[in-house]
């Protein structure tokens, strides 16, 4: 069975297809300035070399008849006819409290995706036009939705709900979501199955680290609790986001800087973060750089990423009563070592002791904790795409 996994953004469209026989990425494909001036495709059969396509793409059901084109290409296609992709897995970023798992597309569905866009009007727009393309381009195709919040629906009322009047949650749904859910659920699933663990019966603390972040904490097969809340801004420190504040600093920079709150949230999602705190970048490789050389600030900003990462894990150990394992994806999570040393230094008094050799060699999936650390510390890449792809198999061969 060929899947095609589609992740729409609001000028780019990220594309793999997936054999899920054998669970093996056979082609994958990035379309960018879709609407603008330059509109391009890079696509890469694998096995053989990129190729990059330039033609004017106005809107998502041009870009997606040009990924078709590619993918039924004698050269660098990967099935003779769309007949052969059986079905169509889209990444969609928000679903509200109206699902808890991936579903079928219909249009009671889509009708619930415009709902949402309130909650997600950067991501969900693109989302659903992506939907809409591949509907109309392969209609007799099912397609699924993945949402990134349906993970986190497991969560109890007592950890999703803000303190704020219970009439403001009812009228406007105002809540923790979280979002990263497809990476949280499929490293927490690696996680045990690395372990020989039931997934049912484990305590994993998951720590998505890139330039956008998120913890949760997942116990017996469900996730508990998340960092991030009624948007990505939430949780913790992050590139440019600040994550978790005192919510009056927003009016109190405004009335000082003389600007409205939307300009206060623009600073608090792209010019926060580490990247804020050191002046220098969001990337940590070169925040990393900067501290060698003396730069102060950027060892501030490292400290304090790793100081709140620390704390929802110390916080998610105090929920769960314990935990199995700890999990570092995503690209700082996976990559970076001194990080993943900063984080767990000094948590040896609970549990987690970090093999310092272990941690230096550059692994695919492994476990970087000593021998006798009672809790292990894995890393493990994330892989969103192929728990979409999976996510889409079961739900269609419940189909039949």
């Amino acid at each position: 069975m060929k899947v095609l996994v589609v992740n729409c953004g609001s000028s780019s469209l990220k594309y793999q297809v997936l054999d899920m026989d054998t669970s093996t990425l056979l082609a994958k494909g990035l379309v960018e300035r879709i609407g603008i001036e330059g509109s391009v495709m890079r696509h890469e059969k694998i096995g053989m070399d990129k190729y990059i396509f330039e033609a004017p793409m106005k809107n998502h059901k041009d870009a997606i008849g040009y990924v078709l084109e590619a993918l039924t290409d004698k050269e660098h296609g990967i099935v003779a006819s769309m007949e052969e992709i059986s079905a169509v897995g889209h990444r969609v970023v928000h679903a509200g409290e109206k699902y808890a798992s991936s579903v079928l597309i219909t249009e009671d569905v889509m009708a619930a995706l415009e709902e949402c866009i309130d909650l997600a009007p950067l991501h969900n727009p693109p989302n659903i036009l992506g939907i809409r393309a591949c509907q109309e381009l392969m209609p007799k195709t099912p397609m699924v939705g993945v949402f990134d919040t349906a993970f986190h629906q497991t969560m109890k009322p007592e950890i999703y709900l803000y303190a704020i009047p219970y009439e403001l949650y009812e009228k406007y749904k105002i809540r923790k979501y979280g979002f990263h859910g497809t990476s949280h659920k499929y490293v927490s699933m690696r996680a045990a199955a690395l372990l020989g663990k039931d997934y049912n019966d484990v305590k994993i603390i998951t720590c998505h680290l890139g330039n956008g972040a998120s913890c949760a904490a997942v116990k017996n097969g469900v996730c508990i609790d998340t960092s991030m809340g009624f948007t990505p801004l939430d949780g913790l420190v992050m590139g440019t986001r600040s994550g978790a504040i005192d919510p009056a600093v927003i009016t109190f920079i405004a009335e000082k800087e003389g600007i409205g709150a939307d300009e206060v949230i623009n600073i608090l999602n792209k010019k926060s973060g580490v990247a804020g705190i050191s002046g220098v970048s969001n990337d940590f490789r070169d925040l990393e750089e900067a501290e060698a050389k003396g730069n102060t600030r950027a060892t501030l900003a490292l400290n304090i990423f790793a100081n709140r990462v620390k704390s929802f894990i110390g916080s998610y150990m105090a929920e769960m009563n314990g935990a199995d394992a700890i999990v570092f994806t995503a690209g700082v999570g996976e990559n970076d070592i001194g990080m993943r040393k900063l984080i767990c230094s000094e948590l040896e008094n609970i549990g987690i002791k970090l093999d310092d050799e272990k941690n230096s060699i550059r692994c695919e999936e492994c476990i970087v904790s000593k021998d006798d650390s009672k809790i292990k510390i894995m890393v493990i890449p994330t892989n969103e795409e192929l728990m979409i792809a999976l996510d889409t198999v079961d739900i269609i061969r419940n189909l039949k």
